[in-house]
């Protein structure tokens, strides 16, 4: 099947977003299918305001248009609501074209965080955005009950993986790279923000240290307020591994993500994990022996950081082992909605009749 992704959010960003649509194209192309990524690195772009890691693509509407003729999808996937996003859901809306879409941030919430901007006001926007979509895909139970609440429609389950081969445990032969450090070790890894909510884990009375991997905009800020805690900065495959399985307890205390990927890969080191129980956490870890929710979410989280020190390390693995990528592609692939045969080549087929036509020279 030919599938076009539809995304703003793409390498070399790194966060969650990016590394689930990575890991899911792998898959799909491994399984036989010819992928299209529409992504911001494919055109002009300018750093976003307060976020200048993220580059936010312009003069996208008839590239995009372009793309969508000459790979002919049979299946279309939009997985963003930016400039590229809002560019392929046009195009859909206006060719008729069905299409599904996904929500990976809990964008109102973030752009709250950030701005002062009503939620009302960025459920709105997200609401419009999602509805013509013939599956709107969420990571977890919570999103999806959250959404429904706020008037969201044809809500599916697509789940999440981890590379158990990368983030695995410490071996014998392994270092310890925190071997310099008072223990326990407490860890966070992800961007540096104000929507991570770091701070409420860098405010514990926790015995140790507090070590934080990953760079962002709130990171000096933090490093001034916080100066006993170790600021590594970004990290990176076989190295990041590493901080996950040297570190006795990961804690995640966001509030705005609808999943965690990190979550699942301390977990595959072995780490477990504390958190505030919202979604993702309350979906993931409650009775999986891999990790301990905090009592709301905001208290609790230092007696949750303790009693993750009590977990046994190999139980925490062998949950992570029952998440796969395969899994998480397949579930993609069930959530599509392809054009049936018939259909999708009379459709092509017309535009590039139409095509040809607008093309045609004029008489003089």
């Amino acid at each position: 099947m030919r599938i076009l992704l539809a995304t703003d959010a793409w390498e070399p960003q790194v966060n969650g977003v990016v590394r689930t649509l990575t890991r899911v194209v792998q898959e799909l192309k491994a399984m036989g299918h010819q992928v299209e990524v529409v992504s911001p690195d494919q055109f002009k772009t300018f750093p976003l305001p307060t976020y200048p890691e993220i580059k936010v693509a312009i003069g996208v509407y008839e590239p995009v248009q372009e793309r969508f003729k000459a790979f002919e999808p049979e299946a279309i996937h939009i997985a963003t609501e930016g400039p590229i996003g809002l560019a392929a859901r046009r195009i859909c809306v206006e060719w008729k074209l069905p299409f599904t879409t996904s929500y990976h941030t809990r964008f109102p919430e973030y752009v709250s965080a950030r701005l002062p901007v009503p939620l009302a006001a960025g459920y709105a926007y997200m609401k419009w955005f999602h509805k013509p979509s013939g599956r709107l895909m969420v990571a977890t139970p919570t999103m999806r009950d959250e959404l429904s609440r706020h008037g969201f429609r044809n809500i599916s389950s697509w789940s999440r993986g981890v590379d158990t081969e990368l983030f695995h445990p410490r071996r014998p032969t392994e270092p310890d790279i925190f071997a310099h450090l008072p223990r326990p070790i407490f860890l966070y890894v992800g961007r540096v923000a104000v929507e991570k909510n770091i701070d409420a884990f860098l405010g514990l009375d926790l015995p140790g240290t507090k070590v934080v991997v990953g760079d962002g905009p709130q990171k000096e800020e933090l490093a001034l307020k916080h100066p006993q805690v170790v600021f590594t900065g970004f990290k990176s495959g076989a190295e990041l591994a590493a901080h996950y399985g040297c570190a006795d307890v990961f804690v995640f205390p966001s509030l705005t993500d609808t999943f965690g990927l990190v979550i699942l890969e301390a977990m595959a080191t072995g780490t477990p994990v504390a958190a505030y129980p919202a979604p993702g956490p309350i979906d993931i870890i409650p009775g999986s022996g891999a990790g301990v929710l905090a009592k709301t979410a905001t208290e609790g989280l230092r007696e949750a950081c303790l009693e993750c020190l009590t977990l046994d390390r190999g139980r925490v693995r062998a949950f992570a082992e029952t998440f796969s990528w395969k899994n998480c592609a397949e579930d993609f692939l069930r959530n599509l909605q392809p054009y049936p045969e018939p259909e999708k080549t009379r459709f092509w087929r017309r535009l590039r009749r139409l095509a040809r036509v607008r093309r045609r020279p004029k008489a003089a």
